[in-house]
């Protein structure tokens, strides 16, 4: 089996083609890294906002025992 390339710097610079193949590793690289990440915020995000709901109306429903109470 033989190397395509003379060197590393061959490697890289692929013919002239080095820096849009790089681009394109850079960019599909980002976009999967996007596509782990922004659920895993996604979910963060809607528990925290389910805890916060639950926390007023745990609120509310403290007050409305209270105002019962005094009747």
């Amino acid at each position: 089996m033989q190397f395509q390339f003379e060197s590393l710097a061959d490697f890289f610079t692929m013919s002239g083609h080095g820096p849009y193949v790089w681009a394109c590793y850079f960019v599909t690289l980002l976009a999967i890294a996007y596509l782990l990440i922004s659920p895993i915020t996604a979910k963060r995000k809607l528990i925290n906002d389910i805890k916060k709901q639950q926390r007023i109306v745990d609120v509310q429903n403290q007050d409305l025992s209270d105002q019962s109470k005094s009747w």
